[in-house]
């Protein structure tokens, strides 16, 4: 059920209920009614009996007090009843008069009222229309019928509090779920609603709670994978630095070693022979040093040297992987680009080279560079093996690059099968390029 229907079916319980009420209401006015106008209709055949028996042969004094005795304490409705020449008797209902005045009705608490004059008893008798009784009887119509509407609207704002207080009370649920979420958890434990909306937003919530775990679990994997690459390349570092740099600069000191002890007895050409010896090692030092600052961070990734980057990077993958053949295609001329983009290309590049070397089985790579608008369209593709079949699609270097492109507000597309090769695309904005436009 949902929540519409929830509401609809409170409210027109509800409503029914008082259209119920209501009715009750009117029934008892009703029946109240049709027995005062019997009653008065009764007294009125009995007045008018009475009145008929007068004997005219009495004296006028004596019918005169005969008909007062019989006016006095009547009740009648709709019709007043007097002497002529005198004013009706007090009717205790008859007191709205100012009601009749106000509505522009006549009352009866003159003596000249308009109305039917006959004789009984030697007396001139004057029946008057009077509506005071039907102004009681409206009037407590719309007393009972305002009561009712209050009654009606008390009734209907506490069932819409109710109705509403009941039917959001999921919502502490979802907010406690959400909670428990911000707080690391990896579930909400939403209970099962009757509502079909609030199962349907406790359904997206268990979405987001899944795709926050994987979430997590991807960026668990992700700083695993910079600890372990980050070891790894100290481990390089220092293996590096003690195979090569380390032996060329043992060979330097002993050499340097060699002229000091022995300054005074050596001739000049074993000195040149030795000064040869040392400027080759210098050389060769820093060679292997700049080799090294190369791999760890490269220089100059400008237009033209982001160019000249990446055709080294291809030239040296092109030298340790014989098996496989790399081409590149760049634009005549590089759009200008911020270096935190420039460096996200290249690291691109060069993680999306490792896997095609590692794990694609490729025989062919091509590498493209296209400007799109102010996007940077960075293509790699092979005709290896493809990724395999069990999604696994943003893991290891993957989430890695993918997290690089998304600190620059760039984009990942892949495109791979089994058997089919894999089409990699990555877009990077082209930042410094908006700013210049702008300006």
């Amino acid at each position: 059920m949902d929540l519409r229907r929830r509401l609809v079916l409170s409210l027109g319980g509800l409503l029914a209920g008082l259209l119920v009420v209501a009715i009750l209401i009117n029934l008892y006015s009703l029946r109240d009614d049709i027995a005062a106008e019997v009653a008065a209709s009764e007294e009125l055949a009995q007045v008018l009996l009475a009145a008929g028996q007068v004997e005219e042969q009495r004296s006028p004094e004596a019918a005169q007090g005969r008909l007062e005795a019989i006016l006095t304490g009547t009740h009648l409705r709709h019709l007043s009843l007097a002497i002529e020449g005198l004013p009706p008797a007090a009717n205790p209902a008859s007191n709205r008069a100012w009601f009749a005045r106000l509505l522009g009705l006549a009352g009866d608490t003159s003596h000249e009222l308009a109305g039917q004059v006959i004789n009984f008893g030697g007396q001139r008798l004057r029946i008057a229309p009077n509506p005071n009784s039907e102004i009681e009887e409206r009037l407590g119509d719309t007393v009972r019928l305002c009561i009712t509407l209050l009654f009606y609207s008390g009734a209907t704002l506490l069932v819409a509090w109710w109705s509403a207080h009941r039917a959001l009370a999921p919502v502490r649920e979802l907010e406690a779920g959400l909670q428990r979420l911000a707080r690391g958890e990896s579930s909400p434990a939403l209970p099962a609603f009757a509502l079909r909306e609030f199962s349907q937003v406790a359904d997206a919530i268990d979405q987001l709670a899944a795709a926050l775990t994987t979430s997590r679990q991807a960026q668990r994997e992700l700083s695993r994978q910079l600890i372990a690459v980050q070891e790894e390349e100290r481990r390089t570092l220092a293996r590096e630095l003690h195979d090569e740099m380390g032996q060329t600069l043992t060979a330097i000191s002993v050499t340097a070693a060699y002229l000091e002890r022995n300054a005074g007895q050596i001739d000049s050409a074993r000195i040149s022979e030795c000064t040869g010896d040392l400027r080759r090692d210098i050389r060769t030092s820093g060679e292997q040093l700049r080799a090294m600052l190369k791999r760890l961070r490269p220089h100059g990734l400008d237009a033209p040297g982001l160019a000249g980057a990446l055709r080294e990077l291809l030239t040296s993958w092109q030298q340790r992987a014989a098996g496989i053949e790399f081409g590149l295609d760049l634009p005549g001329e590089l759009p200008v680009q911020d270096e935190t983009v420039a460096l996200v290309l290249y690291r691109v590049v060069q993680e999306g080279l490792t896997n095609v070397v590692r794990h694609s089985g490729a025989r062919h790579c091509r590498v493209g560079i296209l400007q799109v608008g102010k996007t940077l369209v960075v293509s790699i593709t092979d005709d290896g093996q493809g990724l395999p079949a069990d999604g696994a699609l943003r893991r290891g270097g993957l989430l890695g690059m993918q997290e690089r492109l998304e600190m620059v507000g760039g984009w990942l597309e892949i495109d791979s099968g089994q058997g089919r090769g894999t089409t990699l695309r990555a877009g990077l904005p082209l930042h410094r390029e908006e700013r210049k436009e702008e300006q």
